[in-house]
C-alpha cells in the first residue's frame, strides 16, 4: 500500500561548468541544493544536465538527488531520478526513486514525486512505499 508525503521545498540552482562549451550550445549543468518540509524533512544534492532549443518552451532536463533526512519516522537515504521534457510549454515530468538506493531505515523504499510550482513556491508531492521492517 502507498503513502502520501506532501509539502514545500525550498531549491538552490548554481551554475557549473557544461562538458560541451562550443559556441551556440544551449547545454547547462547545475547543482541541486533542496530542503523538503513537511511529511518529508530532508536535504537533497545532487545535478542536473539540460538542454534548451531555438523553439520557445522546448527544452529537456535530467537530473540525480540523494534525499537525506526522516520520512514516515524513518532515518535514511535515497537517490531521485528526474526526466523531463517540454514540447512548447507542455510539460512531461517524471520524478522515482532509483531501486535499491534507500539507506538505514528507508531501505526498500520506492515511489514516485510530482512537483507543483506556484506563485514561485515550490512543493512536492511524494508516493512511496517502504520495506516492512517488522
Amino acid at each position: 500500500m502507498s503513502t502520501i508525503a506532501a509539502g514545500p521545498f525550498e531549491v538552490s540552482l548554481k551554475p557549473l561548468t557544461p562538458y560541451d562549451q562550443a559556441p551556440g550550445s544551449r547545454i547547462a549543468r547545475m547543482s541541486l541544493d533542496k530542503r523538503y518540509r513537511g511529511d518529508l524533512e530532508a536535504t537533497s544534492v545532487g545535478e542536473m544536465l539540460s538542454a534548451g532549443t531555438a523553439v520557445s518552451g522546448s527544452a529537456a532536463y535530467v537530473a540525480i538527488e540523494r534525499v537525506t533526512g526522516t520520512l514516515d519516522g524513518r532515518d535514511g537515504s535515497f537517490a531521485l531520478s528526474h526526466i523531463a521534457s517540454m514540447t512548447r510549454g507542455a510539460p512531461d515530468l517524471r520524478i522515482s526513486v532509483v531501486p535499491d538506493s534507500g539507506t538505514d531505515g528507508l531501505a526498500g523504499i520506492s515511489g514516485t514525486m510530482q512537483i507543483d510550482i506556484s506563485g514561485g513556491k515550490h512543493s512536492y508531492r511524494f508516493e512511496y512505499r517502504l520495506a516492512d521492517h517488522s
